[in-house]
C-alpha cells in the first residue's frame, strides 16, 4: 500500500520565544524545545529566583536543568531547511480564537465553511463535500458558520426546536408544543421566521429612507463646511489687504512726523546757531576792547591815558536777551505726546473692534484644522521635541537607571526597587514617566550588541516572560529591534526585516492623532527606517529594551 506522507509546517520546527526555525535545539525535562540561546537568556532572567521554568507549559524546575544538543532534531531541521518544508494549509485557513471550527476535525483544524441545522455540526470544506453528493442530506439546512447551534436544542427534551410558542414568544420542540405549551398559540418556526420576516422588510425600509435622510443631511452639510471654508478663505484674504493697508498708513504716517519734526528740528537748529554766532562775535569783540582797556589802564603818561580814554570807554550796543529762548528738554514733547495719545485711541479701537470679530468667529471655532505632515529635516523635528524620563516603577530589577532617570543599563546585580504592579519581572525593560500624545519626537542614543526602542499603551501586561510582556509581540507596542548590523521591526508578533544605515542613535516620531509612527537612523543625516500607519486608541509611553550585560540606552537632550 501507499504510505500516506506526513504533512509538517514551519510552525512544528519553530522556538516559542524567538519564532524562528530552531537553531542548536533542546529539549527541556518537560519535552518542549528551544533554540539554545533563547531559553539560556530566557532562564538567566531567573536566576534569582533558582527556580527555572517552561516558557510554555510553566512546569517549574530546580536545580537547573543542563542543556544538551539535539543533535536528532538539528539535523532534521537542517534536512528540512534542505528539502523545504511540506506544505500545510495557509494559516489563515486555521480556525483561530474568533472563528469558528469544523467539528469533524482533530488535530489543528481548520475554519468551518457551513454549519448544518439539522446535523447541528459546522463543517470545514472538505467534510463539507457529503452534504453536496449524497442525496441523504439533500433535505439539510446549511447557513453561514455558528457557534450557537447547541442553542437550537431544547434543554428539557433534548430535540431540535421547530417550533415557535407566540404565547411565551420562545422556540420549542414537538413536545414542548404538547406538554407544557399545550393550548398556547404556536406555530412552526418557519411561519414565525415569515412574519417576523415581512416586519424586518419594513424596518429595513424605514431604516433605508433614515439612510436617505441622513445622507441628504450630510451633504448639506458638506456644502455648509465648504461654504464656511470660503468665507474664512475670503476673510482671511480681506482682512489681510484691510490690514496691509493700515500698516500702509500708520507707516506713511509715521514718515510725515518724522519729516516734520526734522523740519522743525533744522529751523530751531538754524535759529539757534544764528544766535549763537552774535554772541560768540560779541563776545570776542569785548575780549579784544578789555585787551585795549587793560593796555590804556597801564600808560603811565597821563595825557595820552585822557586822550585815548573817551573813544576806548564807549561800548557797542549788546545783544538782546530777550531772544534766547531756553526750553530744557522739552522741544518736541508735545509731538510725542500727540502720537502717544493716537496710540492709545488705536488700541482702545482695536480692542473693541477685536471683541467683536471674535464674537463673529467664535461660531467656526469647532473646524478641526488639517493635519501637519511629517516633518522632512532635523530642525523640522525639534520643534516637537519632547523631554522623556524613565518611570522606575516600571523597571526590571536588572536594568539601573542614571542620569537623572534618562539613562537606562542592564546589569548582572539586582536593583533595589520596591515591589510594584507596573514592575516588567520577566523582560528587561522600562516605560517613560510621561504619556505621549499630539506630536512628539525623541531620541535614543544606545551602546552594546542589541536593543529595543518601542512605544506601549499603559495596561500592557508586566508580570512573568510571556509574549504579552514582551514590546512587539502583542497588539498593545511597537518596537524596533536594532542589532549592530540590522534592524527588525516587531508588532503582534508580526516581525519586519527594515534596511537603512546602522546607527547608534535612533529618533522616533509619533504623531498620535495622525495614527503616524516612525522610526530614523540618526547621524550626520536622517534616514527613515520604517514608517507605521494605525489608529492609536489610548495614550503611549515611550520603551525601552536592553538585551545583554552591559548594554544601555540613554533619551538624549535635544536642542
Amino acid at each position: 500500500m501507499e504510505q500516506k506522507g506526513v504533512q509538517l509546517d514551519r510552525e512544528t520546527f519553530s522556538c516559542s520565544i524567538c519564532l524562528d526555525l530552531l537553531k542548536d535545539p533542546v529539549a527541556i525535562p518537560c519535552g518542549h524545545s528551544y533554540c539554545m540561546s533563547c531559553i539560556k537568556t530566557h532562564w538567566d532572567g531567573e536566576d534569582q529566583r533558582k527556580i527555572y521554568s517552561c516558557p510554555q507549559c510553566r512546569q517549574a524546575f530546580t536545580p537547573r536543568p543542563v542543556l544538551v544538543k539535539n543533535t536528532m532534531l538539528a539535523a532534521l531541521v537542517e534536512q528540512l531547511k534542505k528539502t523545504g518544508l511540506h506544505a500545510a494549509p495557509a494559516d489563515h485557513c486555521y480556525a483561530g480564537p474568533e472563528d469558528v471550527a469544523c467539528d469533524v476535525c482533530t488535530g489543528r483544524k481548520l475554519k468551518a465553511l457551513k454549519s448544518c441545522l439539522q446535523c447541528l455540526v459546522s463543517y470545514c470544506e472538505n467534510h463539507l463535500q457529503p452534504h453536496f453528493e449524497s442525496t441523504k442530506f439533500k433535505k439539510h439546512k446549511l447557513v453561514e458558520p455558528s457557534e450557537k447551534l447547541q442553542e437550537n436544542i431544547c434543554s428539557r427534551h433534548d430535540e431540535v426546536m421547530k417550533m415557535f410558542c407566540r404565547t411565551d414568544q420562545q422556540s420549542i420542540c414537538s413536545i414542548c408544543s404538547v406538554d407544557e405549551h399545550k393550548g398556547h398559540d404556536t406555530v412552526s418556526a418557519a411561519a414565525e421566521r415569515t412574519e417576523r420576516q415581512r416586519e424586518l422588510e419594513v424596518s429595513r425600509q424605514n431604516i433605508q429612507q433614515r439612510i436617505q435622510d441622513r445622507e441628504k443631511d450630510v451633504k448639506l452639510l458638506q456644502q455648509e463646511v465648504e461654504a464656511v471654508s470660503r468665507s474664512a478663505d475670503k476673510a482671511v484674504e480681506d482682512s489681510k489687504k484691510i490690514f496691509t493697508e493700515l500698516i500702509h498708513l500708520i507707516q506713511k504716517r509715521s514718515s510725515d512726523v518724522k519729516q516734520q519734526i526734522r523740519s522743525q528740528q533744522e529751523t530751531e537748529v538754524s535759529r539757534v546757531k544764528e544766535l549763537q554766532e552774535k554772541l560768540e562775535q560779541e563776545i570776542t569783540e569785548l575780549k579784544r576792547k578789555d585787551a585795549e582797556l587793560k593796555k590804556l589802564s597801564h600808560t603811565e603818561d597821563h595825557n595820552q591815558f585822557l586822550l585815548n580814554y573817551p573813544s576806548l570807554s564807549q561800548l557797542s550796543a549788546s545783544t538782546d536777551s530777550s531772544s534766547i529762548d531756553i526750553r530744557p528738554l522739552r522741544y518736541f514733547e508735545d509731538v510725542t505726546a500727540a502720537v502717544s495719545e493716537l496710540r492709545d485711541q488705536l488700541q482702545d479701537i482695536l480692542r473693541e473692534k477685536w471683541t467683536n470679530i471674535s464674537l463673529t468667529g467664535t461660531e467656526v471655532d469647532v473646524l478641526l484644522p488639517e493635519p501637519e505632515p511629517e516633518p522632512k529635516t532635523g530642525a523640522g523635528f525639534l520643534r516637537y521635541s519632547h523631554e522623556i524620563t524613565l518611570d522606575p516603577n516600571t523597571a526590571h530589577t536588572l536594568l539601573l537607571l542614571s542620569d537623572g532617570n534618562r539613562k537606562a543599563e542592564r546589569t548582572s546585580q539586582q536593583q533595589l526597587y520596591p515591589r510594584h504592579p507596573d514592575r516588567f519581572t520577566g523582560w528587561y525593560q522600562v516605560l517613560s514617566k510621561e504619556s505621549l500624545t499630539g506630536r512628539c519626537y525623541w531620541e535614543v542614543e544606545w551602546r552594546g550588541g542589541r536593543f529595543g526602542v518601542a512605544v506601549a499603551y499603559k495596561n500592557i501586561s508586566r508580570a512573568g516572560g510571556w509574549n504579552e510582556c514582551l514590546f512587539g509581540l502583542n497588539d498593545k507596542s511597537w518596537m524596533l529591534y536594532c542589532d549592530t548590523d540590522s534592524y527588525i521591526f516587531w508588532f503582534n508578533k508580526i516581525s519586519t526585516r527594515v534596511s537603512g544605515p546602522v546607527s547608534f542613535r535612533v529618533g522616533v516620531y509619533l504623531d498620535h492623532r495622525a495614527g503616524i509612527l516612525s522610526f530614523y537612523s540618526v547621524s550626520e543625516t536622517m534616514t527613515l527606517l520604517h514608517r507605521v500607519q494605525t489608529t492609536f486608541t489610548q495614550p503611549l509611553y515611550a520603551g525601552l529594551y536592553l538585551y545583554d550585560d552591559g548594554d544601555t540606552a540613554e533619551f538624549c537632550e535635544l536642542k
